[in-house]
């Protein structure tokens, strides 16, 4: 069965968090989200670009991705027979970066393509490997160490088999050893989103103590090879983010001894068809994987608790539930976690939720059709 799109509907929706998020790039209070539908004969899979609304995390903002997607990306996928949803990433192959525009797409066709086969799209995509996605949370940078530690402590009630923290220079060593001192036996990691460079070396180092994890990206986001020079100075295994772009990059991050474990965030390589590639250059090393989070709305939560059902998705990721961080979601039923902190995998057709048209009407900004 081949995919002829017949249109392309993007939505810029406004969905304001329950709580603001904290990273080393600043404070978040809403999420500008660009939502991509697209249709065949009268049945539609859905997308999300998953980037910020400033070019701070990576080169895309939201804006800028709604006009790389109108003029550029949507238009070769329009009214062509394709074979698959596997070839959709080549037609935008030739574009340099903005892979969170170009997967947001690509994830909308991958989609459609499971609900015209009538299948769930983990299956589709040739996941399966488990029916329960372990689940984790992460916990931004806050106003106070006791603000901290008691969202930590509503987290870990709630079920959560890990707990992340965002770390900064100035809010790292000591608060961690706040949260190691209250909560000792934790599954803890601490993500710096490139906040340090190769001259905080001993500095890092400090945090060998509090047995965590792993520390995620700690250095610049494009730079494998400072990486490379600063995991054997640490005890704690470095986690790779911004820095794995594509398959290839993952081979040179564990040829140079960069890293011992990767997040992979669909929107970061492009979509599903380098998702898996990079899962499987994880895989063969032996280096485990976990699925990271951008703040998605249900919709892109739904693409990545099929992304964790790949079998090296062996890592709490940071798919949790809508509640910590919609008051109401643009799906049906809301993603929810268990008492034993894990998401059931659904086995309806496509995203295995439906998708509240009504609502996201209600919360579109801006809507145009591509055909």
């Amino acid at each position: 069965m081949g995919i002829k799109i017949e249109k392309v509907v993007l939505r810029e929706i406004r969905l304001p968090l329950v709580h603001f998020f904290e990273t080393s790039f600043g404070r978040t209070y809403e999420r500008r989200i660009l939502l991509v539908e697209v249709v065949q004969d009268g049945i539609s899979g859905w997308g999300e670009v998953t980037c910020g609304e400033n070019p701070f995390y990576n080169e895309e903002w939201t804006d800028a991705a709604w006009l790389l997607l109108k003029h550029y990306i949507v238009p070769p996928v329009l009214k062509r027979p394709l074979p698959s949803a596997d070839c959709v990433a080549e037609l935008s192959a030739h574009i340099r970066g903005h892979r969170m525009a170009r997967g947001g797409l690509e994830a909308a066709v991958w989609d459609l393509e499971a609900r015209l086969k009538n299948v769930p799209l983990w299956k589709h995509i040739g996941g399966g490997a488990r029916k329960e996605i372990p689940c984790g949370v992460s916990i931004g940078i806050q106003d106070s160490i006791p603000q901290l530690l008691k969202k930590i402590e509503t987290e870990v009630n709630a079920g959560y088999q890990r707990i992340k923290i965002k770390i900064k220079p100035g809010w790292d060593v000591n608060v961690i050893r706040e949260v190691r001192k209250e909560f000792p036996s934790i599954k803890m990691m601490a993500d710096a989103n490139s906040a340090y460079t190769l001259a905080d070396a001993d500095h890092l180092r400090r945090l060998d103590e509090f047995y965590l994890m792993m520390i995620e990206q700690p250095l610049a986001h494009d730079d494998i090879i400072d990486h490379a020079q600063l995991q054997p100075k640490l005890e704690t295994p470095i986690c790779l983010d911004e820095c794995i772009r594509s398959a290839h990059h993952a081979e040179q991050a564990i040829a140079l001894g960069a890293c011992k474990i990767i997040n992979i965030k669909l929107g970061r390589v492009g979509g599903f068809l380098e998702a898996r590639r990079v899962h499987d250059v994880c895989k063969a090393a032996g280096i485990p994987v976990w699925c990271g989070g951008m703040l998605e709305s249900g919709i892109g939560r739904a693409h990545n608790v099929a992304l964790s059902t790949l079998p090296n998705f062996v890592l709490p990721g940071d798919v949790s539930a809508s509640k910590r961080y919609w008051s109401r979601d643009i799906i049906e039923p809301e993603v929810e976690v268990s008492p034993s902190g894990a998401i059931t995998v659904r086995d309806e057709a496509g995203l295995g939720y439906a998708v509240n048209s009504a609502y996201i009407k209600e919360i579109t900004v801006r809507e145009e059709t591509i055909d």
